[in-house]
């Protein structure tokens, strides 16, 4: 897989708003700290193009959400489609912090740094168990690798100088899904008719006496050309009825990254408030870039 996909992918399975506010945070103490001149106008530069990405970034996440109609798993198209159902409560996993039952969980452990007065990551942790959606016409399984995890329900401890976050997606609530659909099975079973024939015939071929016994018609200890051919019609009627057997078998249904790098979001939020929120955070980010922007030419007169 392409190295830039795979860190496209790492980022947004990561907690966005914790990674922008720590870049934000990054720059602008950079920029206090080093005081007037070239290297804090660059700091505050920084800080406008960081803002400009964020904005960018959540206004597509918001347009996309307007943009795809929620189908249903029944009919839903294969490709990149939206979802929404409930969740099953059955085949739960368990945080490993709090030992709640859940379909998802992402957690972090901070220790508290006494010198240098904050807290320092040093475990974290996130599922990737498949779990089922339903949304009344039919099931559709979640993997929730590389998945962008909005409006999870969050819970803070702290004991014996350390931080414990936790975020959860429980069973038995509704789930907002937009990702890559496809169906496993069935009607989309991958078959190739010349393969799977020359492997039957290849198998028939292991029992020379068995061959002989049902294709040698004229019984001169051979198999003619003539019989052969009536042994391929044979195994080709053979394959082709199973082919029609696997394809007429309900397919698994499965919600995944998309391959080509685009949105995988889950969120127990609607669409409509989870494109509102896109649309505050982009309004957020427009305002960081704006004012980095106007600071950094500010510094720039100064000088």
């Amino acid at each position: 897989m392409d190295l830039g996909l795979t860190g496209l992918r790492w980022l947004r399975s990561q907690s966005l708003n914790g990674l922008l506010a720590a870049a934000y945070f990054g720059a602008a103490g950079a920029a206090m700290q080093v005081g007037p001149g070239p290297a804090q106008r660059w700091c505050l530069a920084a800080t406008s193009a960081i803002g400009l990405l964020a904005w960018g970034a959540a206004l597509r996440r918001a347009r996309a959400i307007a943009n795809i109609a929620t189908s249903r798993i029944a009919s839903a198209a294969q490709g990149y489609v939206e979802l929404q159902g409930r969740t099953t409560t059955t085949d739960l996993i368990y945080s490993p912090l709090s030992r709640t039952p859940c379909i998802w969980y992402r957690y972090r452990t901070y220790a508290r740094d006494n010198r240098e007065k904050e807290w320092r990551e040093i475990d974290s942790g996130i599922s990737s168990a498949t779990f089922d959606l339903l949304d009344g016409s039919g099931s559709c399984t979640i993997d929730p690798d590389h998945a962008e995890v909005i409006g999870a329900e969050v819970t803070t401890r702290y004991a014996d100088e350390h931080k414990h976050v936790e975020e959860l997606l429980h069973g038995g609530r509704t789930l907002y899904a937009l990702g890559e659909f496809i169906t496993i099975g069935g009607a989309n079973s991958a078959l190739s008719l010349r393969e799977d024939v020359n492997a039957l015939l290849a198998s028939w071929k292991q029992n020379p006496v068995d061959l002989q016994r049902r294709f040698d018609l004229n019984r001169d200890g051979e198999i003619d050309l003539q019989e052969w051919e009536l042994a391929r019609r044979l195994a080709t009627r053979t394959v082709e009825k199973e082919h029609r057997n696997i394809r007429a078998q309900a397919g698994v249904h499965m919600l995944r990254a998309p391959q080509d790098g685009r949105l995988f979001l889950l969120s127990p939020l609607s669409p409509q408030a989870l494109r509102r929120r896109y649309l505050w955070w982009s309004a957020l980010h427009l305002g960081v870039c704006l004012g980095g922007a106007f600071m950094a030419m500010k510094v720039l007169l100064i000088e």
